[in-house]
């Protein structure tokens, strides 16, 4: 692995005095606690419950224990300076069956664990679904089902009922992208299904569902939702007519599939045929207008005309031989522990180019996740990355583009799917057999940083 050189360039850049700073993570891979309480199965419990789905062959029914050590987790978030915790509530623990009777147990874990944020003087920013359907949807069709979007807007009622006198700042979604392709159309992901592109109607249910949600939000009294869509700048592997239009088809994929029915109230050209039926009232519902709209952003890709003998791939994924594209090796920059490509350049392309192709529709934006895996507490590689990535997202606001909030993914070590816990993101080291919490190099910067900010 090619590492990053040690130490920081200095001071940061001055970001506005009401710039939102906060960290990530979610309920499946921190909470543990799977069976407790009343909570429900997902779909993950599930998934990583068939032999040979997660790398390490672990799952999360301990995770970080987070669901009884959250006090300590809450403190870790103070002293750490951030102004909100981004973090995602277990549809299944809430409502064990995905809907009908609610789990008072569950629900009241998340009305103590927003009461002690507020006390701590960090805001709560709950993510609604961040991949883990209730196994009962599941195994009903789940995503593949427009059904589940009206579940999943009775479930979003229940919570901003009991939660919305203290939460502000309200996400929806988690990168609907991901649970399209790697969870159902490459099945490399719970729930685990190879479809293909007939995994495109989970695309627009999902967002359906967004849609629906923003009116339960906004009937509630919120006034400030976002989504949390996963972004990358697409690079084609040559200029040639076959290359540039492979990528632009990989782009069409992974950013416009997400963002143009949101922002332009239309899906892209080349989906129609794949939509499940007639989808004009829909689009008026997921098109809503968002008061910021989230972007999580890793790193860019690199893609060419189908090509059986590139064997890169995507985010550890191999690509299947029907798909009309190949992805290859980004070359000349570090790279992370997961082998993913350090490029902070590429985070103020990608916010540039969304502000050139969006205008006016693109709301404010918060990075809603960024960050890396090294090994190690002593994670200067880490530092240098976020340096870097903070700097770019200062470059895209001087280019002016509207950023209100970065958060860092993530808070802690955690169950990072299916790779289980061979990848470690955190600022805080998790010692997974003894739950000991360590506060890493980055967690130490990030705070000074935080500091020098105020």
């Amino acid at each position: 692995m090619t590492t990053l050189p040690s130490g920081s360039p200095g001071p940061l850049p001055r970001f506005p005095a009401n710039f939102l700073w906060g960290v990530s993570t979610s309920a499946h891979q921190i909470e543990g606690a799977v069976a407790d309480d009343g909570r429900g199965p997902s779909s993950w419990d599930a998934f990583a419950a068939e032999p040979g789905r997660i790398k390490d062959g672990t799952n999360a029914s301990v995770a970080c224990d987070h669901y009884r050590r959250h006090p300590e987790d809450v403190a870790l978030l103070k002293e750490l300076g951030v102004g909100a915790y981004r973090f995602s509530i277990s549809w299944s623990r809430v409502l064990p069956e995905g809907a009908g009777a609610v789990n008072k147990a569950g629900l009241d874990f998340y009305d103590r664990l927003v009461d002690a944020l507020c006390e701590a003087g960090v805001r709560p920013v709950p993510t609604l679904f961040h991949w883990d359907t209730p196994l009962a949807l599941e195994q009903a069709g789940g995503w593949l089902e427009r059904d589940t979007a009206y579940r999943f807007a009775e479930y979003v009622d229940v919570v901003a009922t009991r939660l919305g006198d203290r939460v502000g700042r309200w996400i929806t979604l988690n990168e609907p992208a991901e649970l399209t392709l790697l969870g159902h159309a490459l099945g490399e992901h719970a729930p685990g299904k190879r479809l293909l592109f007939d995994a495109v109607p989970v695309a627009h249910h999902q967002l359906l569902a967004h849609g629906l949600a923003v009116e339960v939000l906004r009937d509630r009294g919120s006034g400030s939702i976002g989504i949390a869509n996963s972004h990358g700048p697409t690079w084609a592997a040559s200029e040639s007519e076959e290359d540039r239009g492979a990528a632009d088809f990989y782009d069409l994929l992974l950013n416009r599939l997400f963002a143009d029915p949101l922002l332009l109230g239309t899906y892209p050209d080349g989906i129609a045929e794949m939509l499940p039926g007639p989808v004009e009232d829909d689009l008026r519902l997921i098109s809503q207008p968002l008061d910021w709209y989230g972007v999580n952003y890793y790193q860019p890709t690199r893609v060419g005309a189908h090509d059986p003998s590139v064997s890169a791939d995507f985010a550890g994924i191999n690509i299947p031989a029907e798909m009309p594209f190949s992805v290859h090796t980004i070359d000349g920059y570090p790279r992370t522990a997961f082998d993913w490509p350090v490029v902070p350049g590429a985070l103020t392309e990608l916010l540039v180019s969304f502000r050139e192709r969006y205008g006016d529709r693109l709301p404010p934006v918060v990075i809603t996740e960024n960050g890396c895996s090294y090994e190690g507490i002593d994670d200067q590689d880490r530092i240098v990355y976020l340096d870097g990535h903070l700097r770019a997202l200062h470059d895209a606001m001087d280019a002016g583009v509207d950023v209100r909030g970065y958060f860092v993914w993530s808070l802690m070590d955690n169950w990072e799917w299916a790779e289980g816990f061979a990848q470690r993101f955190g600022l805080v080291h998790v010692d997974f057999d003894t739950q000991v919490r360590t506060p890493k190099a980055s967690y130490a910067w990030l705070r000074d940083a935080l500091r020098a900010q105020r």
